[in-house]
């Protein structure tokens, strides 16, 4: 069974989800400057996280259903963050508390060792996410991320795909279509 499914189901079956969002398109689920521990499961629609420097967004991660999402850097520390995440389209959550999910997780050595292998995987899908990022060519880097993650191509639009893959939307539809 996929690590996320079977957390997200023991969570359920334990009762804890604590409350459930529904996002409108363009909404945000949090933005820079702001503190939020709480983990999210993704039950449907899409989200990203970017970050805004001058007028120009980054768009540094994505989230679709099946996804537990949070914003990472608030969540370790409860500190704010400059990440916000905004819904691409409408998206309904799941929410629990980060105290929660932590007293969960550490009440139990077989939901450590199934949250440290999520982690794990999130931190080899970070180090493909910096190769790409010193990937020159964009059609290079639209390979890679296209070879490792197809889905993502049908569940975002284009544009924020332009975002994440550095470069622009006219760059982006041009290789698309080659």
């Amino acid at each position: 069974m996929n690590p996320i499914a079977q957390l997200y189901r023991e969570i359920d079956e334990s009762g804890l989800w604590e409350r459930s969002v529904v996002l409108r398109r363009g909404e945000f689920l949090k933005e820079s400057g702001t503190t939020d521990t709480h983990v999210y499961y993704v039950e449907s629609g899409s989200l990203r996280v970017f970050v805004q420097q001058d007028d120009v967004e980054y768009t540094i991660r994505f989230g679709y259903a099946g996804n537990l999402f949070v914003a990472m850097d608030s969540f370790i520390t409860g500190k704010p963050s400059e990440l916000s995440i905004q819904a691409i389209r409408k998206s309904e959550l799941r929410i629990i508390s980060g105290k929660a999910f932590r007293n969960f997780i550490h009440a139990s050595h077989e939901r450590v060792i199934l949250w440290n292998g999520i982690l794990e995987q999130l931190v080899l899908q970070q180090l493909e996410r910096e190769t790409d990022l010193l990937v020159d060519s964009p059609a290079e880097r639209y390979r890679r991320v296209l070879s490792r993650s197809p889905r993502l191509f049908q569940e975002i639009p284009g544009r924020y795909i332009a975002s994440y893959l550095r470069m622009t939307p006219e760059t982006f539809s041009r290789l698309k279509k080659s």
